[in-house]
């Protein structure tokens, strides 16, 4: 039985989505261990509802780095 291209997109499609996720749900998970043990004094969550936007970009900034980390390791 011959794989067709659809089949074949759909697979690849199947495995860079499932990248993707492992790779949120990784980042996500080292922002949170950053939060709790590197900025303990710094709580990120009540800055960003007071309206602190450095605050905001500073977490955000953070979380794309070990996103790039992550997908460079899993590459």
């Amino acid at each position: 039985m011959e794989i067709t291209s659809v089949e074949q997109n759909a697979v690849f499609m199947f495995l860079n989505l499932s990248y993707a996720v492992i790779s949120l749900f990784v980042s996500v998970i080292a922002l949170v261990i950053i939060d709790k043990f590197v900025f303990r004094r710094i709580d990120f969550i009540e800055e960003i509802k007071r309206g602190n936007l450095a605050v905001a970009i500073f977490q955000s900034t953070i979380l794309l780095f070990v996103g790039f980390v992550v997908s460079s390791a899993m590459s």
